[in-house]
C-alpha cells in the first residue's frame, strides 16, 4: 500500500472494521515515512466467467447498458436502474462466489426488472432467454399474470383445481 501523500510503501494498519453489509473492510492505515493517515476501503473483487471461458471484472455500469436497453421509452428513471444494479450487485455478492458465470448475472437481472418494469422485463427476458415465437412471449406472460395474482391474493388460475382447464390436445 503506497501512502497517498509521500508514496511511501511502508505503512501500518491501525484499525480494521468490516462494513455493515459485510461487503467490504475500512482500514486506518499511518504511513512510517510522513506520519500522515489516511483511510482504505477493501472490497471482494467479483470476476464474470464468460461463455468463451474468459474472465473479467464484474461492473454494475454493463448490467445497467444492458438493462437500459430493454426499458427504451418505459418510464424507468436512471435512479431506479442505480437501484437495480445495486440489487443484482448486492445479490451476486451474497452468492459468497468470486467468480460468477454469465448466465447467473442474467438470472439476478431478471426478478428486480419483473419488479421494476414487466414490459421491459419482457425485452429483457426474450433476448436472455431465446425467445423464438410468440408461443414463447405468451408463456411468459401468463406466468406475469399468475405471479401478480398470486401476490394479489388471489388463486392462480392456471394451478387452482376449480377452474376448468382446457383438454388436453394430441
Amino acid at each position: 500500500m503506497h501512502c497517498p501523500y509521500c508514496r511511501g510503501t511502508d505503512t501500518r494498519v491501525l484499525d480494521s472494521r468490516v462494513s455493515d453489509d459485510g461487503g467490504s473492510i475500512r482500514r486506518r492505515r499511518t504511513c512510517s515515512s510522513c506520519a500522515k493517515r489516511f483511510t482504505t476501503v477493501e472490497q471482494m473483487q467479483l470476476s464474470v466467467l464468460k461463455r468463451s471461458g474468459a474472465t473479467e471484472p464484474f461492473t454494475r455500469e454493463k448490467a445497467i447498458a444492458g438493462v437500459r436497453k430493454a426499458c427504451k421509452g418505459r418510464p424507468v428513471t436512471a435512479d431506479q436502474l442505480a437501484c437495480l444494479g445495486q440489487a443484482v450487485e448486492d445479490a451476486l455478492r451474497l452468492s459468497g462466489a468470486a467468480e460468477i458465470p454469465a448466465h447467473e448475472v442474467g438470472l439476478a437481472i431478471l426478478g428486480p426488472l419483473r419488479e421494476l418494469d414487466e414490459v421491459a422485463y419482457l425485452r429483457f427476458a426474450s433476448v436472455y432467454r431465446a425467445f423464438e415465437s410468440a408461443d414463447d412471449f405468451e408463456a411468459e406472460i401468463a406466468m406475469l399474470r399468475d405471479r401478480r395474482l398470486v401476490e394479489e391474493g388471489a388463486p392462480c388460475p392456471s394451478r387452482d383445481p376449480a377452474t376448468p382447464q382446457p383438454a388436453p390436445t394430441g
